[in-house]
């Protein structure tokens, strides 16, 4: 393919439009990318491309919708990008089911079964799917990929994809899925660079952002994942509550007075480091308040980290190290000082210079867990991913 070929990479969310442009021809850096931010409030864009930065606003488009962006990306794009030619297109789309174990090209009838899964994941499907609509609307011709964060977790053996439901609910769909995938699946293939007794042994990668989760990886492969049937379950995370007791929803439903959408409004944008904190989601903002509540919650969501790597390390029966990954994971070094000096047990032993310094080894010699820091790339993987299948990879091989 020319150089100039490029795979557009979109990340679409509930009020915002990440993208990054990607060599079509190689496995090469991104040649450019940006955000729009702020949908549905005050819109806001920011790029960078060739060295140059870029900016708009749009102060009175509380009105204006994605399809609204995703129009105005494609024009900036074909206006200051001219150089280039947008030949596929790469999305992040969050649920996959039980059906899609790898990124698929997408049909009409892709499409349609995965907008069957929309229940699965009201807050993030829709959105992923209004993006390869749009695109396909407006660019009828250029392939798209779609790339899923639970397909990485179809190896999760059978059995512990259920919850202690009858099964029929399950063939109906409530089980565990695990998320993330696609930062799980980057992390797991740079690994044997990094440490290749742990890339072929047992580690548990933690996936720390405003979204959390971890991921026990075996030979390479994901074994369970704290995140289930939704992105709510598993750790504390920067809104959202992690595990809780279902008791407390049934009471919250029927004492409280709440119905599904106050509910939902309540575990996904209003607990976790914000609820605990009153303060902020932010853990940088934690980590500099001397409000004891700020301090609580951080030391809550460290004691979670740590139980439930525990947890895994039964899963997998031992543990040979831990991979610290995402915006918390890769730049606070108070957060894995304090995770891995809960897990002295289980032989972790921090490098603290190693650590504040955020080297890829924050082991220290004497260490019998090896513990790093390994940035993630989920777009890269996209990238990865539908340049593969544009280079003939069968589509239907998507299909578990």
């Amino acid at each position: 393919m020319p150089q100039s070929d490029v795979i557009l990479v979109v990340n679409a969310g509930s009020s915002s439009i990440k993208f990054s442009l990607y060599p079509a021809a190689d496995d090469g850096r991104p040649l450019g990318g940006g955000i729009i931010e702020g949908i549905g409030v005050q819109p806001q864009f920011k790029a960078e491309f060739a060295g140059k930065a870029f900016k708009d606003d749009w102060p009175d488009g509380a009105g204006l919708d994605h399809e609204h962006f995703y129009g105005f990306l494609l024009d900036w794009l074909a206006r200051e990008t001219p150089e280039t030619t947008v030949v596929a297109a790469g999305h992040r789309v969050v649920h996959g089911g039980t059906d899609f174990a790898a990124p698929v090209v997408v049909d009409a009838a892709v499409l349609s079964a995965l907008e069957a899964l929309v229940p699965l994941a009201p807050l993030h499907q829709p959105h992923n799917l209004a993006a390869i609509r749009t695109l396909s609307e407006r660019a009828p011709a250029i392939p798209q990929v779609a790339c899923f964060d639970t397909a990485f977790h179809r190896s999760i053996p059978a059995r512990d994809q259920l919850y202690g439901l009858p099964l029929d609910l399950a063939e109906a769909g409530l089980r565990r899925y695990g998320f993330h995938g696609l930062s799980y699946e980057f992390v797991a293939g740079v690994l044997p660079d990094y440490d290749a007794g742990a890339a072929a042994g047992r580690t548990i990668v933690a996936h720390l952002g405003n979204g959390a989760s971890l991921c026990a990886l075996k030979d390479g492969e994901s074994r369970a994942c704290t995140m289930g049937f939704s992105t709510l379950d598993g750790l504390i995370m920067g809104t959202r509550c992690g595990s809780i007791d279902p008791g407390v929803l049934i009471y919250l439903l029927r004492e409280k007075g709440l119905d599904a959408d106050g509910l939902e409004k309540l575990l996904y944008k209003e607990s976790g480091l914000l609820g605990l904190s009153g303060l902020s989601a932010d853990m940088r903002d934690l980590l500099a308040s001397d409000r004891p509540e700020a301090r609580q919650a951080v030391e809550m969501f460290c004691d979670r980290v740590a139980q439930q790597i525990a947890g895994l390390a039964a899963l997998l029966g031992g543990l040979d190290a831990v991979v610290f990954t995402a915006g918390i994971g890769e730049r606070s070094a108070p957060i894995r000082a304090a995770i891995c000096a809960r897990l002295a047990w289980l032989g972790a032993e921090l490098d603290p210079a190693a650590n504040a310094a955020g080297e890829a080894r924050i082991a220290a010699a004497a260490s019998r867990l090896g513990l790093w820091i390994v940035p993630t790339d989920e777009e890269s993987m996209i990238a990865r991913h539908s340049r593969g299948l544009l280079a003939g990879a069968p589509a239907e091989t998507a299909r578990a």
